[in-house]
């Protein structure tokens, strides 16, 4: 498991400290937009002139945040090598760092290509401090709209443009302990998120007490971490089509009053935060060995990690499904963007396309299973940016390990994949997201109700969105 397929343990435990962390960068990143040019907050592409992409890939090519440390990475970086043999690559591999950027940016010393999450794309693009795409796209030949999951692309699409290479959806699902449900009397069926009353029933059904205290949890969602998707459960969801938050609206206020209630049957949102935070989340006394949870909510590559204790694990996968009672494959993920400024644009979006192409994929495909092979291991595939080496990946490299349970869910998070969803677009996205963040954590604390904790977020949402206007 590397940190190409997953995040870094401190980075999931402690998500709340790190969104909090890019917010106040997607702040910083608005705040020096605007300065750079007389106070005047841009649109889309700053009013910058556009390049004119070619497809020649020459010279010296610097990148940040990409790091070809397994052998995922370095089968992309391999590949685009060989197809690109006269550009000079040199990688910072340090994570991504949204305050470093924008102080390069303000000093017009930028890398030529950054490798960042998605959802700091739109703010970016709209503050003119990376490039547009679509013309690189056609020059090189690659269709945008068949070659990403249209939920990724939307991702990194402002005002009608696209601005990142998407790569990785990982998507989530329930992830049920079968060991502990059966011990409770619950059916994996019986985790239908779809009918969210009865899901109530069956987590409190499956919780464990200690006085006050939860000793296994009947359903952790993931909450406030996977808030949005919970959102999306009930209809909502915290931006709108035009880039504006809806945080307040009806199913956001149904949908977090049901958070509220999930904590709370299970000894509240302390307690809960409490277990989870001793739990050996990575471990060999990882929650499904040690019995802590009956069911949790998990994106796909934590899969990979229960592979190294599959003799101490009983699984089964259940698709997250809304109301309506269809899939929702809920995922963020990662880009790569060509900085406004940059010295080798043409040569940043070769690489990036080069190293996200199908072909490149496959390799990574390729590498993953002879690396799985000789560890005898099993191989839950990789999940892209791409439907089309996501199906190539799975047809050519994924096979029956002979686990059952595994065999299992690694085919439900395939079958998610269909119904691909996402936060979505919005040159304010990170100040939305923390704004949630805080709405959500003072709910579950009993400090606010639902309904006045979503309004307060969108009321502080959207003062950020119309200064971005």
């Amino acid at each position: 498991m590397t940190s190409v397929d997953r995040p870094l343990r401190k980075e999931t435990i402690m998500l709340s400290r790190r969104r909090a962390l890019q917010a106040g960068a997607a702040a910083t990143v608005m705040g020096l937009a605007a300065c750079d040019r007389g106070g005047e907050t841009p649109g889309a592409g700053g009013g910058q002139e556009q390049h004119e992409f070619a497809d020649a890939a020459t010279g010296q090519l610097a990148t940040m945040g990409f790091n070809p440390s397994d052998e995922v990475g370095q089968s992309r970086a391999d590949h685009a090598a060989a197809q690109l043999p006269d550009l000079q690559v040199s990688m910072d591999t340090a994570n991504f760092d949204s305050q470093k950027f924008t102080a390069q940016a303000a000093a017009g010393q930028v890398p030529d290509l950054i490798q960042l999450d998605r959802s700091l794309v739109a703010t970016f693009a709209a503050n003119g401090l990376i490039m547009p795409l679509d013309q690189g796209f056609e020059v090189h030949g690659v269709d945008p709209a068949t070659q990403y999951y249209e939920a990724a692309l939307g991702d990194v699409t402002q005002a009608g443009a696209a601005y990142a290479v998407p790569q990785f959806f990982q998507p989530s699902a329930l992830l049920i302990n079968v060991r502990t449900a059966e011990a409770a009397g619950i059916a994996p069926e019986d985790f239908d998120t779809s009918v969210p009353d009865a899901l109530l029933k069956v987590a409190e059904k499956g919780t464990s007490m200690e006085g006050s205290a939860p000793t296994a949890l009947g359903l952790d969602g993931d909450i406030p971490g996977s808030a949005e998707m919970w959102l999306q459960v009930f209809g909502g969801g915290s931006i709108g089509e035009d880039g504006a938050p809806t945080l307040d609206s009806s199913e956001n206020v149904d949908a977090l009053t049901w958070m509220k209630e999930l904590m709370d049957l299970q000894g509240g949102y302390a307690e809960v935060t409490s277990l989870k935070n001793a739990m050996d989340v990575f471990g060999e006394q990882n929650q499904y060995v040690s019995d802590q949870v009956v069911a949790q909510s998990w994106a796909q590559w934590y899969l990979n990690v229960l592979t190294d204790f599959a003799d101490g694990v009983d699984l089964h996968a259940v698709p997250i499904l809304g109301l309506d009672g269809a899939p929702i494959g809920f995922a963020g993920g990662s880009a790569f963007a060509v900085p406004a400024g940059a010295a080798n644009p043409d040569g940043a979006l070769a690489w990036a396309l080069a190293a996200t192409s199908t072909e490149a994929w496959l390799e990574a495909g390729k590498a993953r299973a002879a690396t799985v092979a000789e560890g005898s291991g099993i191989n839950t595939g990789l999940f892209t940016g791409s439907p089309e080496a996501d199906q190539q990946v799975r047809e050519q490299y994924v096979e029956e390990s002979g686990d059952a349970d595994f065999d299992q869910s690694i085919s439900v998070y395939y079958d998610v994949l269909s119904a691909p969803r996402s936060t979505g677009p919005s040159p304010v996205g990170e100040q939305v997201k923390q704004a949630l963040l805080d709405a959500v954590t003072a709910a579950l604390n009993g400090e606010k109700e639902p309904a006045q904790a979503l309004g307060d977020a969108q009321e502080s949402a959207q003062r950020e969105f119309d200064s971005a206007s």
